[in-house]
């Protein structure tokens, strides 16, 4: 090599030094601030979950996955820093992202479904729900589907996106719930002598709460019947008991008491003709 094309070669390397030195460095200062703002951003994440009482099942995902957005965009700002052309590259992104996000749009969309049911906790697990025509006690809350087990102990699999946009009844989210239960009497039986058996019957059950008080109200004349409705409250862990003992209760006393259960019928006139 003369002397002419060493000089050369020193202008050029002098050149590409005092071009991209400075973005170089610039760069790789913003690098690690960056990063280091990322971890601070990724903590202050994590308190915040802490706080919100988020399921420590998607603690590690959320957070991860927040690190991991902040950084791809940390470095692809970098990258542009130094002079790399980015378009190219975020626009292949942008479709392998349609095409992968196509493709999983109801693995997707049950994912999403479980963020928010974890995060927003309509229920939780040990709730008795009912939802998308099924109902059941909530065994367990996963990412992608929600495990509800019958009374019967059937277990039964519901995809997190219909739940976590459709409607949803949570019988346990109340401390307490209202029963309600109708009795029919004969026209001829004396309304008030039935209203005072059924609140006889039911102010003398312990579990059965007095404020509100319990009531009962003449709910329809019917064909055949007059229906009493019989409303009272009673603490959620005791309401298929209280539910289920008042109306033996209320047959036997009743029968007792000559308080007597219509039925269905007709009166029929034989018409002779000759």
């Amino acid at each position: 090599m003369n002397e002419i094309d060493r000089s050369k070669y020193q202008d050029t390397i002098v050149e590409i030094v005092l071009t991209y030195g400075p973005k170089l460095i610039l760069a790789i200062l913003t690098l690690f601030i960056g990063l280091w703002i990322v971890k601070g951003m990724t903590k202050g994440l994590s308190n915040l979950l802490d706080k919100r009482e988020i399921d420590p099942s998607l603690k590690p995902f959320l957070k991860s996955l927040f690190g991991a957005l902040l950084k791809v965009l940390l470095v692809i700002s970098v990258m542009g820093m130094i002079g790399i052309e980015m378009t190219s590259f975020i626009a292949i992104l942008g479709a392998a992202g349609l095409a992968i996000g196509m493709a999983l749009s109801g693995t997707l969309q049950n994912f999403a479904g479980g963020v928010v049911l974890l995060i927003v906790k309509p229920f939780k697990v040990g709730d008795f729900i009912e939802a998308q025509g099924f109902s059941g006690t909530v065994a367990n809350i996963q990412i992608f589907n929600t495990v509800l087990k019958t009374p019967n102990n059937q277990v039964i699999i519901i995809p997190n996106g219909g739940l976590s946009t459709g409607s949803v009844t949570n019988y346990s989210a109340e401390s307490t719930r209202r029963l309600v239960q109708t009795y029919g009497i004969d026209y001829s039986d004396d309304i008030k002598k039935a209203r005072e058996i059924l609140l006889r019957i039911v102010n003398e059950d312990t579990r059965v709460i007095q404020d509100p008080a319990p009531v009962v109200v003449l709910e329809e004349l019917g064909d055949s019947s007059v229906n009493l409705s019989l409303r009272v409250w009673t603490k959620n862990e005791d309401y298929w008991n209280v539910n289920f003992e008042t109306k033996e209760k209320v047959k036997n006393v009743f029968d007792a008491e000559g308080v007597s259960f219509p039925f269905p019928q007709r009166d029929l006139h034989m018409i002779s003709v000759s």
